[in-house]
C-alpha cells in the first residue's frame, strides 16, 4: 500500500463521512429517528434575536456511549474523560487508508 495513514492525512470533510457510512452499513450503531432533526438549534435570548447554539449534552454522552460499546472509546480512569482504543484507532487509520490510497476490493 504505501506509508502508513493516520486520520490526520486525509480531509476531515471525507472521513467523517466514510466512518458515518462504515458504522451505517455495518449496522453496528441503531440510528434513533430523530437523529436528522437534532444537531444543534436556538439559543432563545429572550427580546434579542435568536443565535446558534450546539447541540445538548445528551445527544453527545449518547453517541460516545455507542461508541463505548462497540470499543471504540474508553473512559480514561486518569482524567475522567474518554480515549480512543486501539480498536477505534485501528478502524479509523484503515478507513483513512482506504481513502488515501483507495479500497483494497
Amino acid at each position: 500500500m504505501g506509508k502508513p495513514t493516520s486520520v490526520k492525512d486525509v480531509d476531515q470533510h471525507e472521513i467523517v463521512q466514510s466512518v458515518a457510512t462504515f458504522l451505517k452499513k455495518s449496522g453496528k450503531i441503531k440510528l434513533p429517528d430523530w437523529v436528522d432533526l437534532v444537531y444543534g438549534g436556538n439559543k432563545r435570548r429572550g427580546v434579542a434575536p435568536n443565535h446558534f447554539s450546539k447541540a445538548s449534552g445528551a445527544v453527545i454522552r449518547k453517541t460516545l456511549q455507542s461508541l463505548e460499546e462497540l470499543k471504540w472509546v474508553e473512559k480514561d480512569a486518569a482524567t475522567g474523560g474518554r480515549k480512543l482504543t486501539k480498536q477505534g484507532q485501528k478502524d479509523s487509520d484503515r478507513i483513512a487508508s482506504e481513502l488515501r490510497f483507495g479500497s483494497a476490493e
